[in-house]
């Protein structure tokens, strides 16, 4: 018959002790990252969204109000921000589930972000906003930014930077809940 080791049970000791100093560590960082959040994103449209309405790069109509009583995702980004590029594939597949609409921030004409876009290969749908009109009605200040909305039109998240399709997908959830 083999002894217990004397070693794993101190192990255990030691995690128990270290164990709320380490949750609290963990909520500090949550709370830095909120706070953090919230600071980068304070000029963002807050309530109603503002009107969106344009044709994408592909000529078909758009219109916010198109989505009334579902939950969606107005996306802003740019040819040349490298935090895009790797979200991009994230919005692609969003896109395929959910209602999203991406603008193309400053990024030049339509033709040169539908190259872009055929380059990277993504087909998500793009408004373009050559002289960041569209962003600046959001609030917009640098890219990427996401805007999730509530089936009543109205923003009840604002991310900066860069978010998981998870995180994305979690706020949409929370958005139809409440």
């Amino acid at each position: 018959m083999s002894r217990p080791d004397p070693t794993e049970k101190s192990r255990w000791q030691k995690i128990r002790r270290r164990g709320p100093r380490l949750l609290m560590e963990l909520a500090l960082v949550v709370v830095a990252i909120l706070v953090l959040e919230a600071f980068l994103t304070r000029d963002a449209a807050r309530g109603t969204a503002p009107p969106l309405e344009a044709h994408t790069i592909t000529g078909e109509a758009f219109s916010l109000a198109d989505w009334q009583g579902q939950a969606g995702v107005v996306h802003f980004w740019a040819t040349w921000c490298g935090i895009c590029d790797l979200e991009q594939g994230m919005i692609d597949r969003l896109a395929e589930g959910y209602p999203v609409i991406t603008v193309a921030m400053q990024s030049g004409s339509a033709a040169e972000v539908a190259s872009y876009l055929s380059e990277q290969g993504v087909d998500y749908p793009v408004i373009n906003d050559p002289d960041g009109a569209l962003a600046a009605a959001y609030g917009v200040r640098a890219v990427p930014a996401s805007f999730v909305l509530n089936p009543k039109g109205e923003v009840r998240f604002v991310t900066r930077g860069y978010t998981s399709g998870l995180g994305l997908r979690a706020r949409l959830w929370l958005a139809r809940v409440f």
